[in-house]
């Protein structure tokens, strides 16, 4: 799979969200390439069985939430480095086992909710990009990836509910859109995507798998491989666009 890093120049890539789910499965499956020279993992803990024993392996732990917790890592990363060719970022928020779900009637939306949800799925997006511009600017090819959901697509709604969550990923899309064309002509090889992974077997997503099919129902270290190789095969042409996990454009 061809990421189209510089030859001759170690990559250098951060994975927000890398400590679980598809983070976790896309820092391991890129820690096996030789072109990858530096990998910082952000995350709020450390995996479970710990990190990695590889010395390109970085982690920085914070809550991305804080957008000076935010800023402290990004200044970390750029301490080590002086341009990004990856950033992917992997965090988001659904539910919790004794909390917020999501919303199945109108009845059920709360402010509290919707302020939430849009402060990780929406909010942390755009402050990664805000807080690591310095390093994505440039001339070279850098590629700057967050996951969004099929069910934050305004044209594909035809079975509501979902609220907070629908409306936060939707807010992301135009966001990281807005972004995409400001990015542009501060790095006119930059590539700015939005991808839906499928459904996953995750935390996120595992109380609501009831209904999913077998054949629908993905590993995170195949939605890792399957964005990849979405990335690999997108350029500046593509950048501000959404994507599903096997390469097909999504309505806005």
């Amino acid at each position: 799979m061809d990421l189209a890093f510089e030859q001759g120049r170690p990559a250098s890539i951060v994975i927000a969200g890398a400590s679980r789910g598809i983070g976790w499965a896309l820092v391991q499956q890129l820690l096996q390439r030789d072109d990858v020279g530096q990998i910082f993992a952000l995350a709020r803990h450390t995996p479970e069985g710990g990190w990695p024993d590889d010395v390109r392996l970085i982690p920085l732990l914070g809550d991305l939430t804080e957008e000076l917790v935010l800023d402290t890592l990004a200044a970390s990363v750029s301490g080590r480095c002086d341009r990004l060719d990856m950033l992917i970022n992997t965090v988001g928020f659904l539910h919790e086992d004794q909390g917020q779900q999501p919303e199945k009637s109108l009845r059920q939306v709360s402010l509290s909710a919707l302020q939430r949800s849009f402060t990780i799925n929406a909010g942390i997006p755009i402050l990664l990009a805000k807080a690591f511009l310095p390093l994505l600017r440039g001339k070279h090819r850098c590629v700057f990836a967050s996951l969004s959901a099929r069910v934050g697509s305004i044209g594909d709604n035809r079975l509501g509910g979902w609220y907070a969550y629908r409306a936060s990923k939707a807010a992301q899309n135009m966001l990281m859109r807005t972004f995409a064309v400001e990015w542009q002509r501060l790095n006119r090889k930059g590539v700015c995507l939005l991808l839906h992974p499928g459904t996953t077997d995750t935390e996120l997503s595992r109380p609501f798998q009831a209904n999913v099919p077998e054949a629908k129902l993905f590993t995170a270290d195949f939605v890792a491989e399957r964005l990849l190789a979405v990335i690999a095969e997108r350029g500046p042409k593509d950048s501000g666009q959404f994507y599903a996990w096997d390469g097909r454009v999504i309505p806005w």
